[in-house]
C-alpha cells in the first residue's frame, strides 16, 4: 500500500516539476490535465522519499523555478547514473584519454573568451595579409574596388564593436546628449531644427527652380501630384487641428534628399546601380540549389521553381544576418535617426526602419511587448509602415522579373520615412506615447550557431512562400472569373474587339487615371499604368509587378530589333502599332501590350513598392491582433486608413522619383 502511494506521489511531484520547468512563454493552457491537488500528509522537494532519486533536478532548481536545461535529453541521459555498464570503461589507455579530453574541454570552457579572441585575431591578422597581398597584385577593377568596400565596412563593424564592449554607450552620440539637462537639450533640438528646416525648404526650393523648372519643366507634374496628396490627406485628416508638421516635413525631406544622392548625383547613382547589380548577382546562386533539387529543366517553371526558391535563399542569409547582429545594428540606428529628426516616438520609428528590410507581419514582432500600450495613431502609424513597404526576400524575387534593382533599393529605403509622414498627417497623435527608449534594446538571435540560423531562416520561408503561391492561385483565378464576366456584359453593348473590352484592369485604368498622372508618367502610358495599380491594390503587388515585368522585357526586346539593322543591312527595323500590342515589320513578331517609357519604369518601380491591398488587410489584423489581442477593437477601426495611407506614401515616393528623374 505504502509502495502504491508513493508511485502515486512520485508522478504527482514529476507533473509538478514538469509544469514547473517551462519558463514563462509557455504555460499550462486551460483544460490542462497536470492541475492536481495534494494530499495533507504529502511531502516535496528532498523530504519526499519518492524525489531521492532526482536529486540532480533540486540542485539545478534557481529561485524556485527548474532550469531550461533540464528538459535537454542529453541530460536525462546523463543523470540515468544507475543504468550505466562498468565493464564499458575500457583500459588505462582510454581513460587516460578520457581524462585529457575532459581537461582539454574543462581548459578551453574556463578561458573560453580568451581562446576566441586569439581565433579572431589570428583569422583577422590573415584576411589583413591577403587583402594587402591583394591590392599590391591588382588594383582599378571592379573586383579590387568591390574587396576594398567589404574591407572598409568590415573595419568599421570590428571597430565599433570592439569599442562598445570596452566603452559601452560612451561612444554613442546619444550618451552624451542625455548627460545634458533636458531644458538645455529642448532648447538645442528646436533650434537646429528650425535651421534645418530652413536650409533644407530653402535648397529643395532652389534646387527645383534651377535644375527642374527650367530643364525638365514636365516634371513638375510631379511635384503636383505631391501638393495633391497633400491637401487631400489634410482635409480628410482624422484631426486635422492636430497635425504636427514635424514628422510631414522631414519625413518628405528625407525622402526627397535621398532621392536626390540616388537619382541626379551621379556618384550616387552608380553606387546604387553597382549595389543593385551586386545583389542581383548574390541572388542568382538560388539557381545552384533549385538546379540540384528540381533538375536542369527547373526554369521551365518559371514562378514556382526559380522566384519562390530565391525567397528561401534571402530568408535564410537574412537569419543569418539576425545571429550575427547586423540588422539588429541597422535597424536600432535608422530608428534613432528617425526618431531623433521626425519627432515619432521610439516604437514606431523602430518598427518603420524594420520594415525596410523585413516584412508587415515581422517587423513588429520587434515592438511586441509595447503594442498593447500604444494609442491610436501609433497602431495606425506601425500598420502604415507594414503597408508602405516590401519585405527584403519578396524584393529578392520582383529582381528576378528585371525589376530594376538600384530603385527597388531605394524605394525601399525611401518608403519608411514616408509612411510614417503620411501616417502622421492622416491620422496625427493627439495622446501622449507610452513607449520609451528601451524598444531599441533588441534581442540576439537565439540559434547556437550559423548553420541553425540559416537553416531556421530557410523554414520560416515555407509559410511566406506558400502564402504568396496560394493567393496569387486564388486572386489571379478569381480576376479571370470576374474579367469573363465583365467581357460578357460589355459585348451585349457593343464593347467588344477590335477595340477595348470591358474588363477590371479597363475599369482601373479610367479610375487610376488620375493618380498615374499626377504621379507624372508620360500620357501615352497612363492608362498602363492605372491598370498596375489597379492590380496592386485589388490582389497584390506580385502579380504587378509580373505584368510591370512585361512592358520591361518588350522595351529590352524592341531596343534589340530596332539595332538590327546596325548589325545585318537586309532588316529595317520598322514596327508598327496594333491596338496596344506592337508587331514587327521584318518578320512575325508579337510585343503584347507594348512598352513603357523608362520614365513610366522608374515612376512605376516605386509606386508599386508595397504591400498596401486588400487582402493584406487581413493578414495585418491576425498578426497585430494576435500579439495584442485586447487591441483588436482599435486596430480594425485603423487598418483601412492605414492601408489607404499606405497606399499614397508609395504615390508620394513616386511622385518624388518622378521630379527628379532624368534619362541617363
Amino acid at each position: 500500500m505504502n509502495e502504491d502511494r508513493n508511485s502515486v506521489q512520485l508522478r504527482q511531484v514529476k507533473l509538478v516539476v514538469e509544469n514547473d520547468s517551462s519558463d514563462s512563454n509557455y504555460h499550462s493552457q486551460p483544460g490542462s490535465t497536470l492541475t492536481m491537488v495534494p494530499e495533507p500528509d504529502m511531502k516535496f522537494g528532498k523530504d519526499n522519499p519518492a524525489f531521492v532519486p532526482d536529486t540532480d533536478v533540486v540542485e539545478k532548481r534557481e529561485n524556485g523555478k527548474v532550469k531550461k536545461d533540464l528538459v535537454e535529453e542529453d541530460d536525462f541521459e546523463s543523470s540515468d547514473e544507475e543504468h550505466e555498464d562498468d565493464s564499458l570503461y575500457g583500459n588505462a589507455w582510454s581513460r587516460g584519454i578520457m581524462r585529457l579530453q575532459t581537461g582539454i574541454f574543462g581548459a578551453f570552457k574556463k578561458y573560453n573568451e580568451m581562446v576566441w579572441t586569439c581565433i579572431y585575431v589570428c583569422l583577422l591578422t590573415l584576411f589583413m595579409a591577403y587583402f594587402i597581398a591583394s591590392m599590391l597584385y591588382r588594383f582599378g577593377d571592379e573586383g579590387s574596388i568591390r574587396l576594398l568596400v567589404m574591407t572598409i565596412l568590415l573595419a568599421m563593424f570590428i571597430t565599433y564593436f570592439a569599442m562598445h564592449s570596452f566603452f559601452g554607450d560612451r561612444i554613442t552620440f546619444y550618451y552624451y546628449w542625455s548627460m545634458i539637462d533636458r531644458d538645455t537639450r529642448d532648447k538645442i533640438a528646436r533650434w537646429f531644427h528650425i535651421i534645418c528646416c530652413i536650409l533644407l525648404a530653402l535648397g529643395a526650393f532652389i534646387y527645383v527652380i534651377v535644375e527642374i523648372a527650367l530643364k525638365t519643366p514636365s516634371n513638375l507634374i510631379s511635384l503636383s501630384g505631391m501638393v495633391f496628396f497633400i491637401l487631400l490627406f489634410y482635409i480628410f485628416s482624422y484631426n486635422p487641428a492636430r497635425v504636427n508638421w514635424r514628422p510631414v516635413f522631414w519625413g518628405l525631406a528625407l525622402q526627397f534628399y535621398f532621392a536626390l544622392a540616388i537619382l541626379r548625383w551621379d556618384p550616387g547613382y552608380r553606387a546604387f546601380r553597382w549595389l543593385g547589380d551586386r545583389v542581383s548577382e548574390f541572388l542568382a546562386y538560388t539557381d545552384e540549389g533549385s538546379k540540384f533539387v528540381f533538375g536542369l529543366g527547373y526554369e521551365e517553371h518559371f514562378f514556382a521553381f526559380k522566384v519562390l526558391t530565391v525567397i528561401v535563399f534571402f530568408s535564410s542569409f537574412i537569419s543569418v544576418l539576425y545571429y550575427l547582429g547586423v540588422m539588429q545594428f541597422l535597424i536600432r540606428n535608422i530608428a534613432r535617426f528617425m526618431a531623433a529628426v521626425m519627432g515619432t516616438s521610439p516604437a514606431e520609428s523602430l518598427n518603420a526602419a524594420g520594415n525596410i528590410f523585413i516584412g508587415q507581419s515581422e517587423a513588429p514582432l520587434l515592438i511586441r511587448p509595447f503594442i498593447s500600450k500604444m494609442t491610436r495613431s501609433e497602431l495606425h502609424a506601425i500598420c502604415t509602415g507594414g503597408f508602405a513597404t516590401i519585405a527584403g526576400s519578396v524584393m529578392a524575387a520582383y529582381i528576378l522579373y528585371k525589376v530594376p534593382a538600384n530603385h527597388l533599393l531605394s524605394a525601399s529605403v525611401m518608403s519608411a520615412p514616408a509612411a510614417l509622414a503620411m501616417s502622421k498627417l492622416f491620422y496625427p497623435e493627439t495622446r501622449k506615447s507610452r513607449t520609451g527608449k528601451e524598444v531599441y534594446n533588441l534581442a540576439s538571435g537565439q540559434e547556437r550557431n550559423i548553420i541553425e540560423a540559416a537553416s531556421k531562416g530557410a523554414s520560416q520561408s515555407i509559410s511566406l512562400i506558400a502564402n504568396i503561391a496560394v493567393n496569387l492561385i486564388a486572386f489571379i483565378a478569381l480576376i479571370e472569373f470576374l474579367n469573363q464576366t465583365l467581357i460578357w456584359f460589355g459585348n451585349r453593348i457593343g464593347l467588344e474587339k477590335p477595340g477595348e473590352e470591358l474588363s477590371f484592369q479597363f475599369i482601373c485604368s479610367y479610375v487610376f487615371y488620375p493618380v498615374a498622372f499626377l504621379m507624372g508618367v508620360a500620357v501615352d502610358d497612363c492608362f498602363e499604368v492605372a491598370k498596375l495599380i489597379g492590380d496592386k491594390t485589388f490582389i497584390n503587388e506580385f502579380y504587378a509587378y509580373t505584368r510591370l515585368s512585361v512592358y520591361i522585357k518588350n522595351r529590352e526586346n524592341l531596343t534589340w530589333y530596332e539595332l538590327l539593322p546596325t548589325k545585318n543591312s537586309s532588316f529595317t527595323g520598322d514596327w508598327h502599332f496594333s491596338g496596344n500590342d506592337i508587331m514587327y515589320d521584318d518578320f512575325n513578331h508579337t510585343l503584347v501590350g507594348g512598352v513603357l517609357q523608362d520614365r513610366s519604369v522608374v515612376i512605376s518601380t516605386y509606386a508599386l513598392c508595397g504591400f498596401s491591398n486588400i487582402s493584406s488587410i487581413g493578414i495585418m489584423l491576425g498578426a497585430l491582433g494576435a500579439m495584442a489581442p485586447r487591441r483588436q477593437t482599435a486596430l480594425a477601426q485603423v487598418v483601412v486608413r492605414a492601408m489607404i495611407a499606405g497606399n499614397v506614401a508609395c504615390f508620394m515616393t513616386a511622385c518624388i522619383a518622378g521630379l527628379l528623374y532624368e534619362s541617363k
